[in-house]
């Protein structure tokens, strides 16, 4: 099969169904009608003489040709509609697009506030979806288009993305008011004695803190484990458990913060995109104004 025998559009089609694994939400997505979409899988399938996709109760399986090839095409697509938008020049103000942005809760919390404001006075034609995408899906996400830009820790390694630090925040210990230890000197050995909340979407294993405490042949007890950062804070003010968090997260709580009595490294969070988009100018307007919130948050 060469390049000039097939219709690129269809792998336009091929990146939708992939994504949307349904026929008819494809062709919602794309504009046309559901016979169109099944049509162009039909002509597909017959250059790729697989099958691609396979119909079952839980929708369109990808095939193993399908799940080799999505990466490049959407990494292909990409190029392509930067080319296409680098001659184009962005304005905000009358721009309409979906920015698909993979966070966790935390950084929601800090940053979608001040984004809407922004979007609201300046670029009403903007919408933003987040999601959390899985740390080993991220570069496959950002490569095939289904995120424009993603927010993690440094630990994303794929040399497809460029990324630059976004944040970097210090831990404290949090406990409520009127906690027996609040008063006392925040010792190692008086932190050891606490109960602990923990915040991992993991279902087990070590969290930043407990790596550190690792290092120095010590271990805290953990009392409660939980998914999300913003109902951490909530637990410990109502409870005796210790929350150990980025500062972020509980200066604004009526509680006691402490200064912790180990060192442990600050929280880093980068921001990553495709390579792709490093010059498009509405992924790079995007950047700029998350940069641009996340330096007013940080302490002076």
């Amino acid at each position: 099969m060469r390049l000039n025998q097939v219709d690129l559009n269809l792998f336009v089609v091929f990146e939708t169904i992939y994504e949307k694994r349904n026929l008819t939400r494809a062709a919602e997505v794309l504009c046309i009608s559901q016979p169109a979409v099944s049509n162009a899988l039909a002509r597909m399938r017959k250059s790729f003489n697989d099958q691609l996709f396979v119909s079952t109760p839980h929708g369109m399986v990808p095939t193993p040709v399908a799940q080799n090839i999505i990466a490049r095409v959407g990494e292909a697509l990409q190029l392509l509609n930067a080319s296409v938008q680098e001659a184009e020049q962005f304005v905000p103000a009358s721009a309409s697009k979906v920015f698909r942005v993979s966070m966790n809760d935390l950084t929601e919390t800090l940053l979608l506030p001040a984004l809407g404001d922004v979007l609201q006075r300046e670029a009403p034609g903007i919408r933003i979806e987040s999601y959390f995408s899985k740390r080993h899906d991220v570069a496959r996400e950002l490569a095939t288009g289904a995120l424009d830009l993603a927010i993690d820790a440094p630990l994303v390694a794929d040399p497809q993305l460029l990324h630059g630090a976004l944040a970097s925040e210090r831990y404290v210990c949090m406990l409520r008011r009127g906690h027996p230890l609040a008063t006392a000197p925040l010792t190692l050995e008086n932190y050891l004695a606490l109960g602990h909340v923990h915040i991992s979407s993991r279902r087990e294993g070590l969290g930043h803190v407990d790596a550190a405490l690792h290092l120095l042949g010590l271990q805290r007890e953990i009392r409660m484990r939980v998914q999300h950062y913003m109902v951490a804070p909530l637990i410990a003010l109502r409870t005796d458990l210790a929350l150990t968090a980025p500062l972020g997260l509980v200066q604004g709580q009526d509680a006691i913060l402490l200064e912790l009595p180990f060192a442990l490294p600050a929280l880093q969070w980068h921001l990553y995109w495709h390579r792709s988009a490093d010059r498009d100018q509405a992924n790079a307007w995007l950047r700029g104004q998350l940069l641009q919130f996340m330096r007013k948050l940080q302490p002076a």
